[in-house]
């Protein structure tokens, strides 16, 4: 908490979160575009971002891009918010609205965060029926090789389709598949109307890929990438507000025992 604070305490900092915010997914260059500072300084200021959980980068070829990450202040909501009094945290509460934001344009979504557990116990929660079911409402029949069907269990709707495929399965530390199939079921269960599934069955195949790395003793980092969007996908907008809360529950599951509310 005390290295978010500091790194939201610099305006040169907090510039460069409105500019990720306005546009996902920048390079050094194109963030050093907007400041009138050195591109060393620039550099220094979304590495101290990126260690307090803030900016997540990504390697895509001999570019690396950089992203919003709203799990810090998204977990200080959760935490502090409900301790005081409305009118004295409106600017944080804004603040992770911002954050949580994800501009429409954006090719790929990008979430970090921080659990108390162990490489095993995560990759459990992220495979096993009796994990996912209760932070996520969702369950995966599949037996987790590479190239094997899935068949989703999405809020009770059952969805199959033979490109719903795990894409990589390295246990304890990389998990990889495509997304599930849009579906008049679906539609009926989240109410959706005929504009909204035809949007949605009309968009190419994105997928989701889990890292998990050992942070320190009982700390494990996870990272989770959802990408192969196209250029103003109605689904990258649904899951850049879905994962905060699905990432928040896991990580209150696995810490605590219990998921948040269905309605935190």
């Amino acid at each position: 908490m005390d290295e978010v604070f500091k790194a939201l305490a610099d305006p040169t900092r907090r510039a460069l979160l409105d500019s990720l915010n306005a546009r996902n997914g920048q390079t050094l260059r194109q963030l050093c575009a907007g400041l009138e500072m050195a591109r060393q300084s620039v550099s220094k200021h979304l590495a101290v971002l990126e260690e307090a959980g803030l900016v997540n980068s990504v390697r895509q070829g001999r570019e690396k891009l950089h992203y919003l990450n709203a799990a810090p202040v998204h977990e200080i909501a959760q935490r502090w918010i409900s301790r005081y009094d409305r009118p004295r945290v409106q600017a944080l509460a804004d603040l992770k609205l911002a954050l949580e934001e994800i501009p429409m344009d954006a090719p790929t979504f990008v979430y970090t965060t921080y659990i108390r557990t162990t490489p095993q116990k995560l990759w459990q929660a992220l495979t096993d029926p009796s994990f996912t079911r209760r932070y996520w409402a969702t369950e995966f029949t599949t037996d987790w090789s590479v190239g094997s069907e899935m068949i989703w269990d999405n809020h009770g709707v059952k969805i199959t389709d033979p490109e719903q495929v795990v894409l990589e399965a390295d246990p304890y530390s990389r998990l990889s598949y495509t997304w599930h199939s849009m579906t008049p079921e679906l539609a009926k269960r989240f109410d959706w109307d005929e504009e909204m599934l035809a949007k949605l069955s009309g968009e190419a195949r994105s997928k989701v890929t889990f890292s998990i790395e050992e942070s320190a003793s009982q700390v494990v980092k996870l990272t989770v990438v959802h990408d192969g969007f196209e250029p103003g996908s109605t689904l990258a907008e649904m899951v850049g507000h879905g994962w905060p809360s699905v990432v928040a529950s896991l990580k209150s599951l696995l810490e605590t025992g219990e998921p948040l509310p269905e309605d935190a």
